[in-house]
């Protein structure tokens, strides 16, 4: 009896850290953010840790020109709502 409840309490804490795992791996695109941003001795600002609104707002602004930038303009142009919003959310989870 005494296994089976351990068995059964090790089943329950993996079942909910799962999603805490699958919520800290990077999602597809956010490599084109670390390549400048999460250098450490980068001269592009850091990015992580800033609230996700903040985040997706610039990255709009770079996509609709309002916000001219040669490199990031490129770079958000390539990229919807719909695939910014987990990127920006995983960045502001970062510290």
């Amino acid at each position: 009896m005494k296994f089976l409840s351990m068995v059964l309490l090790i089943a329950a804490v993996g079942a909910s850290a799962a999603p805490a795992c699958a919520a800290s791996l990077p999602p597809t695109g956010a490599a084109s953010c670390s390549g400048c941003h999460g250098a450490s001795a980068a001269a592009v600002p850091r990015i992580t840790g800033r609230d996700a609104g903040e985040i997706l707002t610039l990255i709009a602004a770079f996509r609709d020109g309002s916000r001219p930038a040669t490199v990031m303009g490129r770079i958000a142009k390539g990229y919807s709502d719909d695939e910014l919003r987990p990127i920006a959310a995983w960045l502001a989870g970062q510290k």
